[in-house]
């Protein structure tokens, strides 16, 4: 599955939904009260903070699993120790909902990211109005100016944004925008290749620009990768296919979780 397909689609879907309704007036359903719960303070909490994402497919691993209840993984995943949740909403290719987003919200005290491949300051203010705390950014997808925007646009409505990046250039437009937290993607997303090596070489890089949170992405299977992540400065890791593969979610989101950072015990 190629990259602007996976675009394309949801730019078709986003007509759709814009379509029925107009941003005026789902701004106008955004509550601007700026309570939304704090994402970038989780992940930085001592240990390696695991972000637990459900998700039911994707286009690199085909059906991950579909017979699982989103409230009840989501709170198996609070009490395994995961710091924040993530929930796929894109439909076509990877079996996400919005419905899942605002059970998942119900289900658990812990900060909600939107993953999808948000393009359009009406998906902000969706994102918002179903009770996401953080969403997700693709360096590899917007422009400079279209990334600061929206990210300018999340702030606005009291959401965190995690700006995600798989090269150099990617990380100096993430950290030119002053993203407080910065994503590696290990999956290249025009070829699905998946190495845990891009964090290794990417992580330094954020860290020699200051103070930022750190998340590691994709290809982390095992408490051995998330040690082996953490070692070069990452704060969290985001996992899907691991946790929702595993018979226990809640045991295995405990055993990522288990990871000390190496300078916080």
């Amino acid at each position: 599955m190629r990259l602007d397909a996976l675009i394309a689609a949801t730019r078709e879907a986003l007509a759709r939904r814009r379509a029925e309704l107009p941003l005026r007036q789902l701004e106008r359903l955004v509550e601007l009260d700026r309570g939304g719960r704090p994402f970038a303070e989780a992940l930085a909490r001592p240990g390696t903070s695991v972000i637990a994402e459900y998700k039911r497919r994707s286009p690199s691993a085909g059906t991950i699993r579909d017979d699982l209840d989103v409230a009840d993984v989501v709170s198996a995943y609070e009490r395994g120790g995961a710091a924040a949740i993530s929930v796929l909403t894109e439909e076509r290719h990877f079996g996400g909902s919005l419905a899942d987003l605002r059970a998942a919200r119900a289900a658990t005290d812990l900060p909600i990211l939107r993953k999808d491949f948000i393009l359009d300051p009406w998906q902000v203010a969706e994102s918002r109005a179903l009770g996401a705390d953080a969403i997700l950014l693709i360096a590899a997808i917007l422009a400079p100016a279209e990334l600061r925007d929206l990210a300018t646009r999340a702030a606005d409505l009291g959401m965190a944004c995690l700006v995600e990046t798989h090269t150099e250039a990617e990380v100096d437009t993430a950290l030119a925008a002053g993203a407080p937290v910065i994503g590696i993607n290990n999956r290249n997303l025009h070829t699905f290749e998946t190495s845990l090596a891009v964090t290794e070489r990417l992580a330094p890089r954020i860290r020699g620009a200051g103070e930022r949170i750190v998340v590691s992405e994709s290809g982390i299977f095992t408490a051995a990768d998330v040690a082996r992540v953490a070692a070069v400065g990452v704060d969290a890791v985001l996992v899907g296919e691991a946790i929702v593969r595993a018979a226990d979610v809640g045991a295995k989101v405990r055993e990522l979780a288990s990871v000390a950072r190496p300078g916080t015990g």
